[in-house]
């Protein structure tokens, strides 16, 4: 039986504030402040059991190996002898956001009736482009079953950054589904991060039906504003489009497109006049998980920020109020992830699949993440400096940790990626 399920990425050993991603406003506004890779583990844990306390299937996705030693080797240098730059890009834990993982494409929505994932290039950032072949090593044992087809990456120069520039929209996760894709142009004062060549060439690779495939252009001010991803300032479940006013270059036409596509859409527009693009950003009102409930309707998942903006509660009052499909909000606490640039949104990969057809050391209960926590608690250090990042012996704490949750787990293929 086909369900949805988010498979979130747990916030890694080495989480740390670098500054590294230009247009992000967060994490480039928190670049040098000290982290805390712990307790950032942790919230990231209390979210996923708040996703299975409202009945949802859950999964996981395991942090990479850092430093990406692979990575500097190919760059002639060892991490000891790296710049502070080249260290802090080798050590980054960004593989947390795994809705930059891949994009994903259910069965029903492909020719050849398996679900499609192709791993993203993150090829716009240097601390995200090494990311992809552990990636790819993780979704192939995750996803081994005959049931899937995972791809590589689509090659450079053409930036693919994954699902947070992707939305299906569809009458029930099971039925065929339209998908969106959302690249950037210039981007104006920061990069445009996914080009539309790679978001075609995933479409054609996934045997998409071009009838049920709208590319769509992000808007510039919206990028200018500091959403980097789409998922910034639009979310999309089932029939449901929840999205900025200014989220699209031309909203009018992708509406349209959209209503042809799927003539039950419902899309719920935020007018800039009650959300500005700024509180949009601040709060990461869109990037929440829009999900759908056992018990019928739809829940927002949505980080404390957005409570605590007075605009962005206000209009949310009024929302669930009304006769709309979203009838439920869900406040989680995720401050270490939102600090670098990422909501509970960006911490989760969409797919619609059988569970059954999932290597099911992938898939978490209660019980398992009690075992993932203890190891956090055991093993994750509590606070990192920037200066720390130059220590030898908080490069071991975070190796070994990796490998404890690794053991933990018994998913032992993936030691060495």
């Amino acid at each position: 039986m086909l369900t949805e399920i988010n498979f979130d990425g747990l916030i890694g050993p080495s989480h740390n504030y670098a500054g590294l991603s230009p247009g992000n406003l967060a994490a480039t506004g928190n670049a040098g402040a000290p982290s805390h890779p712990r307790a950032a583990a942790l919230e990231g844990i209390a979210k996923m059991r708040a996703n299975l306390a409202l009945g949802l299937a859950q999964g996981i996705l395991l942090p990479q190996a850092r430093p990406d030693h692979a990575w500097l080797t190919s760059l002639a240098i060892s991490y000891a002898a790296a710049a502070p730059h080249l260290q802090a890009q080798a050590l980054s834990a960004s593989a947390m956001w795994a809705a930059n993982a891949a994009t994903v494409s259910p069965a029903p929505d492909t020719a050849d009736n398996r679900c499609h994932l192709t791993v993203a290039n993150l090829v716009t950032m240097p601390h995200r482009s090494h990311e992809w072949p552990g990636t790819l090593a993780q979704l192939r044992v995750a996803f081994a079953d005959p049931a899937f087809a995972v791809h590589g990456p689509i090659p450079a120069p053409f930036g693919d950054e994954g699902a947070a520039n992707h939305m299906r929209l569809c009458a029930r996760h099971e039925a065929a589904g339209v998908e969106v894709f959302v690249y950037g142009v210039s981007g104006g004062p920061f990069p445009a991060r996914q080009h539309r060549e790679a978001s075609a060439a995933v479409a054609r690779r996934h045997g998409l039906d071009p009838a049920r495939t709208v590319l769509v252009a992000q808007s510039e001010a919206a990028i200018a504003a500091g959403a980097f991803h789409n998922d910034v300032v639009a979310v999309a479940n089932e029939h449901v489009l929840f999205a900025h006013e200014h989220a699209f270059a031309d909203r009018n036409g992708f509406y349209a497109e959209l209503r042809a596509a799927l003539p039950e859409v419902e899309i719920i527009t935020v007018p800039a006049d009650r959300v500005s693009l700024a509180d949009a950003v601040a709060s990461y009102l869109f990037n929440a998980q829009l999900v759908t409930l056992p018990v019928g309707g739809m829940a927002l998942i949505l980080p404390q920020e957005a409570r605590e903006n007075a605009a962005v509660w206000g209009w949310l009052q009024e929302l669930i109020a009304g006769n709309g499909p979203i009838r439920h909000l869900e406040v989680v606490d995720v401050r270490q992830s939102m600090a670098n640039g990422g909501g509970p949104a960006c911490l989760r990969l969409r797919v619609v699949a059988d569970p059954a057809m999932i290597d099911p050391r992938f898939l978490v209960d209660h019980a398992a993440l009690d075992r993932i926590a203890a190891v956090v608690e055991a093993h994750w250090p509590e606070t990192i400096h920037i200066a720390d990042l130059a220590n030898p012996a908080l490069i071991d704490r975070i190796e070994q940790a990796r490998h404890a949750l690794i053991e933990e787990l018994g998913i032992v293929e993936l030691i060495y990626t």
